[in-house]
């Protein structure tokens, strides 16, 4: 089978304030790096609602489509930072990164490709339940992971976070249900101040890896092998799902992680490799952050790569 790459122009007309480091140029750079790659191209569509609802509830859906402007920039975020905006032409690709990671899921478990990568933005493991924030408006990969269990009924699944800021999102819209694994390796300290390895979750499925700043791939692919690997293991998830955020490269603006593309490739190689031992194969991907554009568009292709390869 092949590699399903699910993207969409909508998601360059999201618009951000002139300096915000999640701009429209993420996607332009991925979009460009992955050209050449004999991919099956799939165009996300619009989620609807009930998908959404999986892990929002329809108050929180209607104050998101109530804020895009007709002009300027909507502030979304409540209480927390200032950093989650809406612009006229928003809606489309806010919706498309939520709907491109529920089709990626059925086009996976339909068997009509071995795996996926959405490349979509806004990207959307802060999201809380009723509470947009660093630059996240809905949780992409949780509700995929939630149309997996409740639509394909999956009985387990993972998530395997490897942004450098922690999944507080997902772990909040995923924690309370024993069937999903949450993963989430990030640096601390580091913005959002979550991640710490004493909290499992309610059920013991929650798995967080602090990494100090500067530790290197040496370090974190020994933490993979040694926590990561095992609890996808034992878990025996149906689906792994991974919330691929590229900014612990060495050269981002927004942490200090020393990963560098060969890093995403082997963690990418590990975390296939575990999918073919426990789940046939069946990976889907979805982009979270990474900010420093050189750095993203080399660390997204390796990725893909990866995901290619583990076809073959």
């Amino acid at each position: 089978m092949s590699t399903a790459l699910l993207t969409h122009r909508d998601g360059l007309l999201h618009v951000t304030p002139p300096g915000m480091p999640e701009q429209e140029a993420r996607l332009d750079y991925i979009q460009r790096a992955l050209a050449d790659l004999d991919l099956i191209r799939v165009d996300p569509p619009i989620a609807d609602d009930a998908s959404i609802a999986l892990c929002h509830p329809q108050d929180y859906i209607d104050f998101v489509r109530s804020k895009v402007p007709t002009d300027g920039f909507a502030g979304l975020d409540r209480e927390t930072d200032a950093e989650t905006f809406l612009s006229p032409t928003s809606y489309n690709a806010v919706w498309r990164a939520a709907g491109g990671a529920v089709k990626a899921v059925d086009m996976v478990l339909d068997d009509e490709v071995q795996n996926a990568f959405v490349a979509m933005r806004p990207p959307g493991h802060h999201a809380e339940q009723s509470l947009p924030m660093g630059f996240c408006i809905f949780g992409n990969v949780a509700i995929a992971a939630k149309h997996a269990l409740e639509v394909h009924g999956l009985e387990r699944v993972a998530v395997v976070d490897f942004d450098v800021h922690h999944g507080n999102g997902t772990q909040a819209l995923l924690q309370d249900d024993p069937r999903a694994l949450v993963v989430t390796s990030q640096q601390i300290p580091l913005w959002p101040g979550t991640g710490q390895a004493s909290d499992r979750g309610p059920h013991g499925t929650v798995l967080n890896i602090p990494l100090a700043p500067h530790t290197d791939s040496t370090h974190a692919i020994a933490e993979y092998e040694r926590q990561v690997i095992p609890a996808l293991i034992k878990h025996q998830p149906e689906l792994i799902l991974i919330s691929a955020g590229f900014d612990a490269h060495q050269d981002d603006p927004l942490a200090q992680l020393n990963w560098t593309a060969d890093t995403y490739t082997t963690l990418t190689d590990m975390l296939t490799q575990t999918a073919q031992d426990v789940c046939k194969g069946r990976v889907v991907s979805v982009l979270e952050g990474g900010y420093d554009l050189d750095a993203l568009a080399a660390c997204a292709r390796a990725h893909v790569q990866s995901l290619m390869k583990a076809t073959q």
